[in-house]
């Protein structure tokens, strides 16, 4: 019963946080950093541990492999753009890949930050499965990855859009393609709202811009060792 408690709970929330993002759109009232807030306060006045939380979060998570691939979708449709744009997006998938991480040991540099923490940060920009799979291979702390990812997901999907309009940058594909390449998945869910263009991209720059990084992070994490 519990399981079920907390499904329906954070189905519900995810879906009163979306209706409240349409009526006062702000970074503060992105749906997914919303409900994480508003899912969290209910858990504690709840009294419900993580431990328990834990079958209800399993069971929605296992739905991600199929809202992933049904990305496949929109992409194979607007597969033209991505023959049109392909010099364009591959160099600035390259350049978004190389500056998340570039960023990230930067600000560990400035705020001396250990290496443990080093190893976290160079995944930030990369979806959680793949970020904990190239945590194990640098031997970083996959618990730690996690966080940074979802925290660094989060904060594309709150300010992503906004930065984007801030620096009018209109294109569609331009804006899936920034957001897809920083802030991973939960960028992309923000991406599919603002249309079908922007979420396709994102999707394909989400995983374009994941195998890239799980070939340039195990160099960059020996040179800096």
């Amino acid at each position: 019963m519990i399981t079920l408690y907390n499904i329906i709970l954070t189905i519900s929330v995810y879906y009163l946080a979306r209706v409240i993002s349409k009526k006062y759109s702000t970074p503060l009232t992105s749906p997914v950093f919303l409900s994480t807030v508003i899912i969290i306060v209910l858990l504690v006045a709840s009294n419900l541990s993580y431990e328990e939380y834990i079958p209800a979060k399993n069971f929605l998570t296992y739905f991600l492999g199929p809202a992933t691939v049904a990305l496949a979708l929109p992409i194979y449709k607007n597969r033209h753009l991505f023959t049109k744009y392909f010099s364009a997006a591959f160099v600035g998938l390259i350049i978004g890949t190389v500056s998340t991480i570039t960023s990230a040991l930067i600000l560990a540099h400035w705020f001396e930050l250990s290496e443990m923490f080093i190893r976290g940060l160079t995944v930030k920009s990369v979806t959680v499965p793949v970020a904990t799979e190239i945590g194990k291979i640098i031997k970083g702390n996959v618990s730690l990855i996690a966080a940074f990812v979802i925290i660094t997901g989060m904060i594309g999907a709150m300010f992503g859009a906004k930065l984007l309009d801030w620096f009018k940058i209109n294109h569609p594909f331009a804006r899936g393609l920034s957001i897809g390449t920083i802030a991973h998945g939960i960028g992309t869910a923000e991406a599919v709202k603002e249309g079908e263009i922007q979420g396709a991209v994102s999707g394909a720059a989400m995983g374009i811009a994941a195998v890239l990084t799980s070939l340039i992070i195990p160099y960059i994490i020996d040179f800096i060792s």
